[in-house]
């Protein structure tokens, strides 16, 4: 409720959708809120382990393609849940979550950055450095 203002980023393709779920659906176990994201009440991970059918959650296709039926999904996602997230994939999360900027590619983020205007890939903080327009005196 105190907590800073929500922050959010363009997400390009659905690997990083699936990175995107499992960094949320493990952020009340990273807040030491739950011991597994399972205990987190109003968390999606219960459609996504098959333990309640939430009709405001569409599946994606990537998670669809983990099993042929409800039941492997559920295995296959919580072996793939248990597994946690790749610590550079949950550091570039973060980077893009936190600037608020176009998480994907190159070419992905210079069509963000063409279509809407404003800047798309994470930068470095504090002004840029200029390079100096004068010859070093000798």
């Amino acid at each position: 409720m105190w907590q800073g203002r929500f922050k959010s980023c363009m997400v390009q393709s659905e690997r990083y959708v699936l990175i995107v779920m499992h960094y949320i659906e493990l952020n009340p176990v990273h807040a030491a809120m739950v011991e597994a994201p399972q205990d987190y009440r109003w968390s999606s991970v219960h459609t996504h382990l098959a333990r309640a059918l939430d009709p405001l959650i569409t599946p994606r296709p990537l998670y669809l393609a983990m099993g042929s039926n409800p039941n492997e999904r559920a295995h296959a996602y919580r072996q793939w849940l248990d597994a946690g997230i790749a610590p550079d994939d949950l550091q570039r999360l973060r980077k893009y979550a936190n600037q608020e900027r176009a998480l994907g590619d190159e070419r992905f983020q210079h069509m963000v950055e063409t279509t809407l205007g404003r800047p798309a890939a994470c930068r470095s903080r504090g002004r840029p450095r200029q390079a100096s327009l004068r010859e070093p005196i000798n």
